[in-house]
């Protein structure tokens, strides 16, 4: 949670002091029984492991994570030899954190059964309670392995190397330009030579990573190879020199970038997901109409990022409009989390604002929810791209301060017909017609 008061003061003041002092004492240490990950060994150590993980995603200065530490050490030491227990310093390693959703400190990801869809760990945050869950899970799996399920989609090495490849696009020199110049997509393509043992080493690891990529980034990131001992007009183009040689290919750049990070599945999972996000477009600024429209953006988005706007009489079209263009900026400039982002008029969904605690800062005002944990934090600053930016960066390191949402579940949400842009119109009074009352009529003493 976020300090209060002179706390935060006074860590303000530390400034760079504090920096250095969460650098040099980390929370764990080689002597513990608890597992460093980082993005080198995560996919080795994890992800083609058959073993039950438990893992941990911190940072340094987290006071819940610092409180958390020994129990992680003790729930380390009793399960060893039963289920590895490892922790990622997320603060350091951003991009791993983000490739698993990582939103705040400390976060608990379970690592069964399917090591690509690991489960959330909602257990007490004690040795005893850590020691339980795993022990559950790991009965759970073998149930599930008597069963006849296996653990083929947990990051091993496929054995059918044809249908391990489905994902990889084969290109070569009549096929490559129609598919990859001028594509909206971004395209990461494998030079190879088929003798060569790099490229045969390589090629397990590209197919599950291109399986991978398809499903997280919505095809929107292709992996691709081209035999350029048989396509060489490809390769002269392109310099190719050794093999296996990869390139990035999208529309924005006039030349193919040169990949040059590690070489497991992993590694280009993590790059072409970091890709995904930089080409990214601005999210749609959506208002909130219908109940389908807040539960699709709030369900489809770790987190969706609510404004409730004053009414349109209060500020008119251009009133309305300045506030809008603020949160489209703010969008923009989030756009790599993939929140959801949505708006309302005050008094539209009464019952929404009273779920989420709005109403006694006025308007605007702006909330951030987890639909997930149906959890939600307020805005407290400015409405404005200064205010809104501290805000959405505290919660990005889980410094922000949370409450539940009032009956654990969205609201009835009213049927409202969308803004037409416009001004505001009063609404027409009927005039009153008196030309038959006679007051002479009325009791003069009871008046």
């Amino acid at each position: 949670m976020r300090p209060a008061g002179g706390e935060t003061e006074v860590l303000r003041g530390l400034g760079f002091l504090g920096m250095l002092f969460v650098t040099v004492h980390a929370l764990y240490s080689a002597s513990d029984d608890v597992v460093e990950l980082s993005q080198s060994n995560f996919n080795r150590e994890v992800i083609q492991s058959d073993e039950l993980w438990l893992v941990e995603f911190y940072a340094p200065w987290c006071g819940h994570c610092q409180n958390l530490a020994p129990e992680w050490k003790k729930a380390a030491s009793a399960l060893k030899g039963i289920v590895k227990v490892g922790a990622v310093d997320a603060d350091k390693h951003q991009s791993l954190g983000g490739q698993y959703g990582v939103q705040g400190f400390p976060t608990i990801k379970i690592f069964g059964l399917n090591k690509n869809k690991p489960d959330d760990y909602n257990g007490a945050r004690s040795a005893q309670g850590i020691t339980d869950v795993a022990l559950n899970t790991l009965r759970s799996i073998v149930r599930d392995r008597l069963g006849g399920k296996s653990s083929s989609s947990s990051g091993k090495k496929s054995t059918d190397s044809k249908s391990g490849k489905k994902d990889v696009i084969e290109l070569t020199d009549d096929t490559f330009d129609a598919n990859v110049i001028g594509s909206s997509d971004i395209w990461m393509v494998e030079f190879y030579a088929p003798w060569c043992g790099h490229c045969k080493r390589l090629e397990p690891e590209w197919a599950e990573a291109a399986s991978d990529i398809k499903v997280q980034t919505a095809g929107k990131v292709k992996l691709a190879a081209v035999d350029a001992t048989t396509n060489q007009m490809l390769a002269s183009r392109y310099g190719i020199r050794g093999y296996p040689t990869i390139k990035i290919f999208h529309k924005d750049e006039d030349t193919p970038i040169d990949y040059d990070g590690g070489r497991s599945r992993g590694d280009f999972v993590v790059r072409a997901l970091e890709l995904f996000a930089e080409n990214a477009p601005v999210p749609e600024l959506k208002e909130i109409t219908d109940e389908d429209v807040l539960k699709k953006t709030c369900d489809d988005h770790q987190l969706c990022i609510v404004a409730v706007l004053p009414h349109i009489l209060d500020t008119g079209a251009s009133g309305r409009n300045d506030y809008l263009k603020v949160m489209n900026a703010m969008g923009n400039r989030y756009k790599k989390k993939f929140w959801g982002w949505l708006w309302t008029e005050a008094g539209a969904q009464a019952e929404l604002e009273d779920s989420l605690g709005i109403g006694g800062f006025g308007y605007p005002a702006m909330a951030a929810i987890n639909a997930r944990k149906m959890k939600y934090a307020l805005l407290k600053g400015s409405f404005s791209e200064q205010g809104i930016n501290e805000f959405l960066r505290e919660l990005s390191f889980g410094r922000g301060s949370t409450s539940p949402v009032k009956g654990a579940a969205f609201p009835k949400i009213n049927l409202v017909d969308p803004w037409d842009g416009k001004d505001g119109q009063l609404p027409i009074e009927e005039d009153i017609d008196l030309s038959d009352v006679d007051l002479d009529d009325y009791d003069k003493d009871e008046l």
